[in-house]
């Protein structure tokens, strides 16, 4: 590992660059990724903005899957894995999932402030379920819905239909179960809920017919096809954040769902009370919360240009963040133990199909380029494969799944030298 100074050399940089203020680029020196998953078969974990690490940094939590390049059948099983990253990245099964989709998998992760328990989403006995395993005891218990988003103090889940989301944006769902209102545009009867982690106990919040009913720019939008997506809860565990997305019509080219639909990012309470558009625009995509009442989320909003932006929640409040070094969507997250300083982000594939990798510091506008990896071309639409790149939870190691070396497998990056963390 260099030190810090060393990597400033290396990087070109000067003590002028760090205070002028213009955003500057630099490629982390001699910085390679760790493969952490063995082929032949494909590695992942899922979304970006879950724990994949425990939180003493040894076990991360992955899926192995048998085939590539179809939708998941109902009578395909994922398998779910405990890495020992103390212990040459030995693999070991924990268990296995009826219920999962390419980008978020089945919604692996570790319950937030746990060193033993870890959740994912399954399918038995006709619905969707999550089950919750114990690393050392090894046994599972099962909670009575699935999950989408856990709260930070490991209380309660956040959850929707998710095959209601299959039906109408496929790849973000689950197969086995149809919907069964999908002749509904609106149902009254699903759209969020939380969940109790102890006991299941399970609340409805809203339904789709509720948020249909909300005009969009001064116009009635319940003549569409409705559904929730993309799910977060504060930081202190006391408002809701998610997607309520509509589209006119459903596509019968499946892969074309990825378009077509209109967007506005919605916050709650834990209640379903005190409602709040945060982002009218229809443009909001991924975001992630900074603190407990600003979302950073790449969106154009009304008037101004497409870019990540510093929202404050119920209010119109809003700042452009790496206007220069941030001018593509990605996934971003803000590095753990930097005072919100470091994002960690990524980008789609460009022309030459290299996905970027990244680093921002945002008071000094820095930019650290830690990687471009390929990705193949038989990675594309539902089955992609994006870096979805995540921490762990001492802010010292990125960890990412790629496809640069022909199979989708998993990988780490040590960024503590460049952090300080």
């Amino acid at each position: 590992m260099i030190d810090r100074r060393t990597f400033l050399r290396r990087s070109g940089l000067i003590a002028a660059a760090l205070t002028s203020g213009p955003a500057w680029i630099s490629r982390a020196a001699e910085r390679q990724p760790v493969r952490i998953t063995e082929g032949p078969q494909g590695h992942w974990f899922g979304y970006y903005d879950k724990w994949q690490v425990d939180p003493s940094g040894r076990y991360a939590l992955g899926c192995k899957v048998t085939f590539e390049g179809r939708s998941p059948e109902d009578t395909d099983r994922l398998e779910i894995g405990l890495i020992d990253l103390q212990e040459g990245h030995r693999w070991k099964t924990i268990g296995e999932s009826l219920a999962w989709g390419w980008q978020q998998s089945c919604m692996l992760q570790w319950i937030p402030g746990s060193t033993e328990e870890v959740i994912w989403n399954d399918r038995e006995a006709g619905g969707y379920v999550s089950r919750i395993y114990h690393i050392h005891s090894g046994q599972t218990r099962t909670l009575p819905q699935p999950v989408y988003a856990l709260s930070p103090d490991g209380a309660f889940a956040v959850g929707t239909a998710f095959n209601r989301i299959q039906n109408l944006r496929p790849g973000y769902g689950y197969a086995g179960i149809p919907d069964p209102y999908q002749a509904q545009k609106a149902p009254d009867e699903i759209g969020l809920y939380t969940m109790d982690l102890r006991t299941g106990t399970t609340n409805h919040l809203l339904s789709l017919a509720d948020l249909a009913h909300l005009p969009h720019a001064g116009e009635d939008v319940s003549d569409n096809w409705h559904w929730f997506n993309h799910m977060l809860v504060s930081p202190d565990s006391r408002r809701l954040l998610f997607l309520h997305r509509w589209r006119p019509e459903i596509l019968e080219n499946q892969q074309m769902a990825r378009t077509g639909f209109v967007t506005r990012m919605i916050t709650v309470d834990t209640t379903g009370k005190d409602l709040y558009v945060a982002d009218p625009s229809g443009n909001s995509s991924h975001f992630v919360w900074k603190d407990s009442e600003h979302i950073f989320v790449w969106t154009r909003p009304v008037g101004k240009e497409a870019g990540f932006w510093l929202i404050k929640d119920k209010t119109a409040e809003m700042e452009r963040i790496g206007a220069a070094s941030m001018d593509r969507n990605g996934h971003n997250t803000y590095v753990p133990h930097t005072n919100e300083e470091w994002v960690l982000n990524d980008t789609y594939p460009d022309k030459e199909r290299l996905i970027t990798l990244y680093l921002y510091h945002v008071p000094s506008k820095r930019k650290v380029i830690l990687g471009k990896f390929y990705s193949p071309e038989r990675f594309f639409g539902e089955w992609r494969c994006d870096l979805h790149p995540r921490c762990d939870q001492q802010g010292r190691r990125v960890f990412f799944d790629s496809t640069h070396e022909g199979s989708r497998q998993m990988y780490s990056l040590d960024i503590s030298d460049i952090v300080g963390t």
